[in-house]
């Protein structure tokens, strides 16, 4: 069965679901997305990773991975999601030591967001992506807006809906850029990773 490469699009907060999050795998030659539910400390893990610019002050469960197979000359090649049984996305670690190949069964979302920390690619059988694999629509109220992306994303049409989450300035605005690094740094020293984020995006803004 032939390989398809998958990239991270996005991920979103899932309605029907509570404290699970939606991640949305898109195939690299094509428009079908892979919609795959986490838990939120995955969401987190796999958010921190794809945010360059937030570095906890201690190792999450997945840079402890990372940082135990660096010791030991451990690499992760590659991410292949090999099944889907009743809704459940089953996947492996493709892991190289000594030039022996190793193949370890874990989580999609444990599995991607180690993909990310060892800059592994994804992939999944075409079978698979024809079962699961949607075209989510494009808002073509936005289509004339030449600063919106290309694919602006709309989760109502997925079965378990989600909704893209929303974040409040709580009052960063008024702020300074000194202030809001000052916060900043005190977030994530404090492993607040979600002010962290609002204030990442705040700054980001200026």
């Amino acid at each position: 069965m032939s390989l398809v490469r998958l990239n991270i699009k996005g991920i979103s907060y899932s309605q029907t679901q509570s404290g699970a999050y939606a991640l949305i795998l898109s195939e690299v030659d094509g428009q079908r997305k892979l919609p795959i539910v986490i838990g939120a400390f995955e969401a987190q893990s796999i958010a921190i990773a794809l945010e360059k610019e937030i570095q906890p002050p201690r190792p999450l469960t997945h840079d402890l991975f990372k940082n135990f197979s660096d010791r030991f000359d451990i690499v992760v090649k590659q991410v292949i999601i090999h099944k889907l049984v009743d809704g459940v996305f089953y996947a492996s670690l493709i892991c190289e030591r000594d030039k022996v190949e190793e193949i370890i069964d874990a989580r999609t979302s444990d599995a991607i967001a180690l993909a990310l920390r060892f800059s592994a690619p994804i992939f999944t059988y075409k079978n698979i992506l024809e079962k699961a694999g949607i075209i989510l629509k494009t808002d073509s109220r936005k289509e004339d807006d030449e600063d919106q992306p290309e694919d602006v994303l709309l989760f109502n049409d997925l079965e378990f809906e989600t909704e893209e989450v929303e974040i409040s300035d709580d009052g960063y605005a008024s702020k300074s850029i000194k202030e809001l690094q000052e916060l900043l740094t005190k977030a994530v020293a404090d492993e607040d990773y979600e002010t962290a984020a609002k204030l990442r995006d705040e700054i980001s803004k200026r």
